[in-house]
């Protein structure tokens, strides 16, 4: 354990040590109603080196900051190979930040985080990821008053003024859109998207769950090729889809996903996934054998009410044709017909740059709004 002034930094090396590193986020949101406890079996399945196959590619280390001899804050640095490859060798990230209500404390994590990316040759640091821009990204800096969905993160107001004191700046925002999917397309798409339904060339179906890994592979490549000019975009290897589409499968129904083809080939591809925390949030984090027929329960006989879309696009060959926008509108407007039958009210589309005009006109034109935002801060480590 190392001492920073008056807080004491000790790094993660046991499993009892990544549990309590875990269990500090418990006293930063003791009082939010609107914070959603994690599973711990999950946050330690993300953090695990030998079971997450992001560290494939990557390695991280963790710190929990001590003050009068209890946990007040955690932080994680990582150096991803993949990220340095596609943005620049010299990046370095920071996430998993939780901590109380204290200068001190954030400057200690935050300094510890540096000085470890600093050693290793970065001369910039981004985050927060946990643990990449494919996983939970983005400090809430907006939207506080409502809990975060599936696979999203939350935090406490007070983070960004602590971060922007300490020398961060805003590198990109992250939009989070609601939908209220009872609220039908306005008539001038409704006959677009008719005319378009007519085109021979273009089928759009279900995924088939017999074939359920090649069915997520086809969806993770074109995810690859579609956000592959985004600002932040880290390609998912096979391994981490592989690994994604295990995680999820107890939560994908086929008319919750779209896969939408263009003369036989996979062009577009449209997710959803039910959002499992308003479920959650009766567990305190735990998942016991009877915890399993609850969430079931919650998610298949008393359908789910709200949903998350967590992937969708269109391959780049298609981006700049007259179908681009056709072909993300059919996506969302026939699992929107699905889901709505099936008992779905609200859905939150997630997330979306700030400067992608295009996917924002067309959630604009469906009626969608903006109710949360999420930040990447960034600095120099120079």
């Amino acid at each position: 354990m190392s001492l920073y002034g008056a807080i004491a930094l000790s790094e993660v090396k046991a499993k009892k040590d990544l549990k309590t590193f875990i269990r500090v986020a418990e006293e930063i949101y003791a009082q939010d109603p609107c914070w959603v406890k994690p599973l711990m079996i999950e946050r330690l399945a993300l953090l695990d080196r030998t079971k997450n196959p992001y560290f494939d590619h990557a390695r991280a280390a963790y710190w929990i900051a001590w003050k009068n001899g209890r946990p007040v804050g955690r932080i994680s640095a990582q150096i991803d190979q993949l990220a340095q490859k596609h943005r620049g060798d010299s990046i370095g990230h920071f996430g998993m930040i939780e901590a109380i209500d204290d200068r001190a404390v954030f400057a200690t994590l935050l300094g510890k985080a540096e000085d470890w990316l600093k050693a290793a040759g970065c001369t910039r640091i981004e985050g927060p990821y946990n643990l990449s821009s494919n996983g939970e990204c983005g400090l809430l800096v907006d939207g506080f008053d409502t809990p975060p969905v599936l696979m999203m993160g939350h935090a406490r107001p007070y983070y960004q003024k602590h971060l922007m004191a300490l020398g961060y700046a805003k590198a990109k925002d992250l939009l989070a859109y609601e939908l209220d999917l009872l609220k039908p397309l306005p008539p001038r798409l409704a006959r677009f998207i008719k005319t378009v339904e007519q085109n021979e060339k273009i089928t759009l179906r279900q995924i088939d769950m017999r074939r359920y890994q090649d069915e997520l592979h086809k969806i993770i490549d074109i995810y690859n090729d579609a956000w592959s000019d985004n600002w932040g975009f880290v390609p998912l290897t096979a391994e981490e889809a592989t690994h994604l589409a295990q995680d999820i499968k107890p939560i994908v129904a086929p008319h919750r996903v779209r896969l939408c083809e263009v003369d036989g080939k996979p062009m577009g591809m449209f997710v959803t996934l039910p959002d499992v925390n308003m479920v959650l949030r009766s567990f305190n984090g735990r998942l016991l054998p009877l915890g399993w027929l609850r969430l079931l329960s919650g998610l298949f006989i008393s359908y789910p009410k709200r949903l998350r879309v967590p992937l969708m696009g269109v391959r780049k060959i298609m981006q700049k044709s007259r179908y681009s926008a056709a072909l993300a509108l059919m996506m969302i407007e026939h699992t929107r017909r699905d889901v709505v039958r099936r008992g779905a009210r609200w859905a939150e589309l997630s997330w979306i740059l700030e400067d992608n005009f295009g996917m924002r006109n067309i959630l604009d034109e469906i009626g969608c709004e903006i109710y949360k935002t999420y930040r990447i801060y960034q600095k120099s480590l120079l």
